[in-house]
């Protein structure tokens, strides 16, 4: 014999729900940009500008970081790699060319910080540095226009995921 339904149960989403959602819809719709999203102001590189080649200059310097953990400890590149290649494609989406998605380990084409000499260490360190970036990325989207802040706060998220992926690995 089945069971009636409670009369009790909602029949909608639940308040969470659309609490959260509302919630997305007020931070998206305060990101959107307007006219001053792209172009130069008086000859210099305009906020946009400035805010992308840093970003890309911060995701390559994190490639390189991987690059240099995953020399100086082989037996971390299978662990490292898909969050190493990710990190290229954040600098490839920021416009960097250099910092190309590869199979294989290379050496770092910049000189990162000497890599210590414990995985463990090492691991801590990527995850500290992909930590601090995910937080500067967080604090600096909420001066950028639209599309280039909507990128910064995904990039910046799966910063924070790739922190915890290095950390979670300890417990």
């Amino acid at each position: 014999m089945p069971f009636p339904l409670s009369p009790r149960t909602p029949s909608g989403p639940r308040r969470r729900t659309l609490l959260a959602s509302a919630a997305g819809v007020a931070f998206l719709t305060g990101c959107s940009g307007g006219p001053e999203d792209s172009g130069v102001t008086g000859g210099s590189p305009s906020v946009t500008d400035r805010a992308r080649a840093r970003a890309a200059r911060d995701s390559s310097g994190l490639v390189d970081e991987y690059d240099a953990v995953m020399a100086v400890h082989p037996a971390l590149a299978e662990r490292l790699r898909p969050l190493r290649d990710e990190t290229a494609r954040h600098a490839e989406a920021f416009g960097d060319t250099r910092a190309k998605a590869s199979p294989t380990v290379s050496a770092p084409s910049s000189a990162p910080s000497p890599v210590p000499s414990s995985e463990k260490d090492s691991l801590a360190r990527l995850a500290g540095a992909e930590r601090a970036l995910a937080d500067r990325r967080a604090e600096a989207l909420l001066d950028l226009p639209g599309e280039l802040a909507r990128l910064l706060a995904s990039v910046a998220a799966a910063g924070a995921a790739h922190a915890y992926l290095l950390t979670e690995g300890e417990r």
